[in-house]
C-alpha cells in the first residue's frame, strides 16, 4: 500500500499538462505510473518508490473546456537532486492519457528545504543578538562587529542643515571636515568622532562656516579633483588649518583604518599645501575687520548730514562731557598734591582716611565720565594692582601656548582650577568668583554672553571672532590685536 504523505520532503516537482480530451484524476496518475515503468529501472519506479516512501502522493489539479483537460501535477520526493530531476524528465515523457494525446512539461523543481533555511537564518540573528546583549563575546571579530555597529549608530544630525556629524562636534577643538554621510560613517567606525560632513552643496553651510571660526580644522579630502574644488569653496568663506587627503584614485568611504591613520599623521598646512588659499583666507579676515569700522564711519557720515537743529543735542552733551573731563582733570591735579601731604603725614590716620576716600572717588568719576576709558578697563582695578594682575593673566596665557587649555583666576590674581576648552563652558556655568579666563583659542560670542552673565571682568585669549553684540562691562584681549 502507498503512502499518502512523506515525513521529509525535499523537492517539489511542478509539471503543466494538456490533454485533448476529458478524463479524470486517476486516468493522469495511471498514465504517469504506466508509461514510466520499467524506464528508468527498478531504483527509479515509481511505484518501488512510493512503497518505500521515498516519494509522496501525486496530486493533480486540473480543469476541464472545450472537451480539454489541462492543469498541473505536484510530485512530492525526497531524493537528491540528480534522482528528482531524472523522475521529472520521466514525467515530462507522457504522451498520452488513455486514448487522447497529451503534453506534460515540467516548469520548475523546488526545494522545499528553503523556507526552512530561511527561518533558521532568521532565529540565528536573533539568538546571536540575544547572546551579544547578555553575554560578552570571546570571539574578537563578533567584539569588532558590535564595536563597529555602535560607532556607527552614533552619527547624529548637526545644526540647522542637519549635516552628517560625529557626536564630539561640538565638544572638540579640533573638527575634520569631509564630503558627505559614507566618510562620516567611515570615520566613526574606525574611531574618529570629532568629523562632519559638508552634506554636497553646492554652498558651504552655516554651521560649517561657525565651527571653523572656532576650532582647528582639517579638511579630509578625497584623491580626486572634486576634493580640490570642496577645499576651494570651504578656504574662500571660512578658515582652514590643515589639509589630508585620501591615496590618489581612492574615496574616504573606502579607506582602511592604516590609511586614515597614514593620511592625518601626514596632514599639511594649508599655506604649504596651496599658497593661495592662505593668502585669500587673509584678505577675507582683512575684509572681515574692515567692515565694522566702514559701519560705523557710515554712522557718523549720517549724522553729519542731520540739519543743525537735530545736532544741536549731541554738541550740547559733548560740550558737557568736555567741561567734566576738564574739572576731573583738576581734580588729578589736587589729588597729586593730597598724596604729597599726605607722605609728610604718614602718622595722621584721620587725613590718610580723607585722603584715600578722596583718591578714590576722583578716579571712580573719571571712570564714568570718559565712555571711551570706561569700555577699556574694569572699574574697580587701582593701576598697581592692575598692572601686577594683567602680567598675571599675560604669563598665564603664555604658558597655555599650544595646550588647549584654559584657565580661571579670581580678582587678586591667584589662578582657581585649570581646565581643557571643551569643558570650559560648563565650568564657568558652575564656578563662582571667578574675574577673569585665560585660553589658548577663540574668544566666541556665546563665551562673552556666559562671561557676563556670571560676572566675568576680562577675558584673554589667542583671537577672537567678531562679535555682533558688543559688552562694553568686560574687557577682551588677544594676541593678535591686544586689548579691544
Amino acid at each position: 500500500m502507498a503512502k499518502t504523505y512523506l515525513d521529509i520532503v525535499k523537492y517539489m516537482v511542478e509539471a503543466k499538462f494538456s490533454i485533448s480530451g476529458m478524463v479524470d484524476k486517476p486516468d493522469i496518475i495511471g498514465a504517469v505510473f504506466g508509461q514510466t515503468e520499467g524506464l528508468l529501472g527498478d531504483d527509479l519506479d515509481l511505484r518501488e518508490l512510493q512503497k518505500s516512501g521515498k516519494i509522496g502522493r501525486i496530486e493533480i489539479d486540473f480543469q476541464q473546456s472545450n472537451n480539454k483537460s489541462f492543469g498541473k501535477l505536484f510530485l512530492p520526493a525526497s531524493l537528491d537532486r540528480i534522482e528528482t530531476c531524472i523522475l521529472a524528465a520521466a514525467v515530462e515523457s507522457v504522451d498520452r492519457v488513455g486514448p487522447y494525446e497529451a503534453q506534460f512539461s515540467i516548469e520548475k523543481v523546488e526545494d522545499t528545504r528553503s523556507e526552512k533555511r530561511r527561518k533558521i537564518l532568521t532565529r540565528a540573528k536573533d539568538l546571536v543578538k540575544l547572546l551579544l546583549n547578555t553575554e560578552i563575546p570571546d570571539s574578537r571579530e563578533l567584539s569588532e562587529m558590535v564595536q563597529s555597529e555602535v560607532r556607527t549608530s552614533e552619527i547624529v544630525s548637526y545644526g540647522p542643515e542637519n549635516l552628517p556629524a560625529g557626536p564630539e562636534v561640538g565638544k572638540s577643538p579640533e573638527l575634520i571636515v569631509v564630503e558627505g554621510r559614507a566618510d562620516v560613517l567611515n570615520l566613526l567606525r574606525n574611531d574618529v568622532t570629532s568629523v562632519i560632513a559638508v552634506g554636497g552643496a553646492a554652498a558651504v553651510p552655516k554651521t560649517i562656516i561657525n565651527l571653523c571660526r572656532e576650532k582647528e580644522v582639517t579638511v579630509f579630502l578625497d584623491g580626486d579633483r572634486g576634493g580640490d574644488m570642496i577645499l576651494k569653496n570651504i578656504s574662500s568663506v571660512t578658515d582652514v588649518d590643515y589639509v589630508a587627503r585620501a591615496p590618489d584614485g581612492k574615496e574616504v568611504e573606502d579607506l582602511t583604518r592604516k590609511e586614515i591613520i597614514k593620511a592625518m599623521r601626514t596632514k599639511i598646512p594649508i599655506d604649504q599645501y596651496h599658497p593661495g588659499f592662505k593668502q585669500r583666507q587673509e584678505q577675507r579676515q582683512e575684509r572681515e575687520r574692515e567692515r565694522p569700522q566702514k559701519q560705523q564711519q557710515s554712522e557718523y557720515e549720517a549724522v553729519d548730514k542731520e540739519p543743525a537743529q537735530e545736532r544741536e543735542p549731541y554738541s550740547t552733551q559733548a560740550q558737557s562731557q568736555f567741561s567734566q573731563r576738564s574739572n576731573n582733570s583738576n581734580t588729578r591735579n589736587s589729588d597729586r598734591r593730597d598724596k604729597q601731604e599726605f607722605e609728610q603725614n604718614r602718622t595722621k590716620p584721620s587725613i590718610q582716611s580723607q585722603k584715600e576716600t578722596s583718591n578714590i572717588t576722583s578716579t571712580i568719576e573719571h571712570i564714568e565720565s570718559d565712555p571711551i576709558k570706561n569700555t577699556q578697563e574694569p572699574e574697580h582695578q587701582k593701576p598697581a594692582l592692575e598692572t601686577m594682575v594683567l602680567t598675571e593673566y599675560l604669563t598665564g596665557l603664555d604658558a597655555l601656548s599650544g595646550s588647549l587649555r584654559s584657565r580661571l583666576y579670581d580678582s587678586t590674581g591667584n589662578m582657581v582650577k585649570e581646565i581643557p576648552i571643551r569643558d570650559l563652558l560648563s565650568s564657568v556655568q558652575s564656578s563662582q568668583g571667578v574675574h577673569a579666563i585665560v585660553l589658548d583659542g577663540v574668544i566666541t560670542q556665546r563665551l562673552v554672553e556666559l562671561a557676563v552673565q556670571k560676572g566675568i571682568k576680562a577675558i584673554y585669549g589667542l583671537r577672537a571672532n567678531p562679535m555682533p553684540k558688543k559688552h562694553t562691562e568686560i574687557l577682551l584681549y588677544t594676541k593678535e590685536r591686544g586689548q579691544e
